[in-house]
């Protein structure tokens, strides 16, 4: 390597919530590791700093989507964006983050030198667009699950004729204005009914305009538990109980739904019809046709989402769209839909390594033929850790889970003096048909991006279990004994 390359021992893509908790781990469990972040954006944050839509908020519980080792302090469970950002900063500036962070550097490609245990790195820089290398032994992809430039939207019929605005959240401007005018949001899940409730406290109308329903759930904002055990235990203390808590509630309501799906459905829409009453039709508008966690569950703080359906402020109506027309949206019922402004919370469009090209030795990988390790290696593909968090439960326990895991990956390898560790699939071993990289998950944004991932076999360590007990045992596996890894 001549004197002018950079290198590094790891290199981490992505700061927002999980990059920036791998560096606080790193810098805690690895402190002779070098290392820097690389952000595509201007600013940290991730999904907390890109989306500005009103009302944008958790839909966990913030013991459970904050860092295992910073407690949250606040009185809000359910938090508001612009909260979780100023959380996620202050983890950067406490634990001096920030200076490692090489801001408006997007991966364009990384390719492993197979004889000299590196990643090469070929960097964009997205304001100047010129173009820059790095090397390291170690890459940490932290680089979120979607595309930040460009959100699913359908291609409706006549989109082009509508005279008012069309906007979609992820692309959301402050500037929009929304006061008296008439809102159509499209969509049912979490963006949707987070949008709802705080557009109808300016808009003359809003609709949400739905294709099928969706789950809610009804929680108060404020965990009255969290705040007792503050005042009874120290604040560190109060969190780890309360986290270990809330963990063990998200675990039983997912793994009922997969045992008794028709005994939790029932549960879920008595709580709906005690909150609405007569004043909307549930089994029209809020009975999904599929059982709970076959896709998402939607949480409702406060119960707000019911209260502007009751007080007349919002609309549900459950149809599908004939096409777009100057006025607004005609519906196949023959209803149509006024509008000033429609709002396609339609959802996300899936990009796996952040849209990076992997190469091994100057050729590219096709991840989708490969395996899953774990749900956080690939196969043949050496010294790299991709970080995707729970689906059924909140993104951060398994970013923490999986930092911890790299940590005692890292420091295993310098006991052994090894450069690299590949997670290698034996030809040797009778493969099933494989599963897709997400399994029993029905939502949309998942289906159409499942083709373009790994996928994952029936047995362990082939596996992506989207389960946080199991993968406690998983990660916590002793290095030294683990077949599927070759150290090198």
């Amino acid at each position: 390597m001549s004197e002018n390359e950079e290198y590094k021992d790891i290199v981490i893509v992505g700061a927002g919530l999980s990059g920036i908790g791998a560096a606080c781990h790193l810098k805690r469990e690895c402190p002779n590791k070098n290392f820097i972040i690389l952000e595509a954006r201007a600013s940290i944050g991730g999904t907390w700093d890109l989306f500005k839509y009103p009302g944008i908020r958790s839909d966990s519980d913030m013991f459970t989507l904050g860092y295992k080792f910073k407690p949250w302090r606040s009185g809000k469970a359910i938090a508001d964006g612009p909260s979780i950002l100023k959380y996620i900063k202050e983890t950067a500036e406490e634990n001096k983050i920030v200076e490692s962070i090489r801001f408006n550097k997007t991966l364009v490609e990384a390719n492993w030198d197979s004889l000299n245990k590196t990643w090469k790195l070929k960097l964009k820089d997205t304001l100047s667009k010129t173009y820059a290398y790095i090397k390291c032994n170690f890459l940490y992809m932290c680089s979120g699950y979607y595309n930040y430039e460009k959100p699913y939207c359908p291609d409706f019929l006549g989109a082009k004729n509508f005279k008012g605005t069309i906007i979609h959240p992820q692309l959301w401007k402050e500037s929009t204005n929304y006061t008296n005018k008439f809102v159509t949001v499209i969509g049912s899940g979490a963006t949707a009914v987070t949008l709802v409730p705080e557009l109808a406290k300016k808009a003359r109308k809003v609709v949400m305009l739905q294709r099928s329903p969706t789950y809610l759930i009804a929680r108060p904002s404020e965990d009255w538990f969290a705040n007792l055990m503050r005042v009874v235990f120290s604040s560190r203390l109060a969190y780890a109980i309360t986290r270990f808590r809330n963990i063990l509630f998200q675990e039983y309501i997912y793994k009922k739904s997969r045992r008794h799906p028709t005994k939790l459905k029932n549960k879920l829409l008595r709580e709906v019809r005690k909150e609405v009453g007569d004043s909307i039709n549930v089994d029209q508008h809020l009975t999904p046709k599929y059982n709970p966690w076959d896709q998402r569950l939607c949480l409702i703080p406060d119960g707000n989402l019911y209260d502007v359906l009751k007080n007349k402020k919002a609309e549900i109506v459950t149809d599908e769209i004939i096409e777009f027309n100057e006025f607004g949206i005609r519906l196949k019922s023959g209803r149509q839909l006024d509008s000033d402004i429609i709002i396609t919370a339609t959802g996300l469009n899936l990009q796996i390594m952040g849209g990076a090209t992997i190469k091994i030795d100057s050729e590219e990988v096709d991840l989708s033929k490969c395996w899953t390790y774990k749900g956080i290696m690939i196969s043949d593909i050496p010294n790299m850790v991709s970080t995707f968090g729970y689906i059924n439960a909140s993104w951060t326990l398994r970013a923490d889970l999986i930092s911890e895991w790299v940590c005692k990956l890292i420091n295993f390898m310098d006991q052994e003096r090894s450069k690299s560790v590949t997670p290698i699939a034996s030809d040797t071993v009778n493969w099933p048909e494989p599963k897709d990289w997400i399994d029993d998950f029905s939502s949309g944004y998942m289906k159409r991006a499942m083709k373009n991932f790994p996928k994952q076999s029936k047995s362990q360590p082939w596996i992506n279990s989207q389960d946080y007990r199991l993968e406690k045992k998983l990660f916590n596996q002793a290095l030294r004994d683990d077949k599927a890894l070759i150290f090198h």
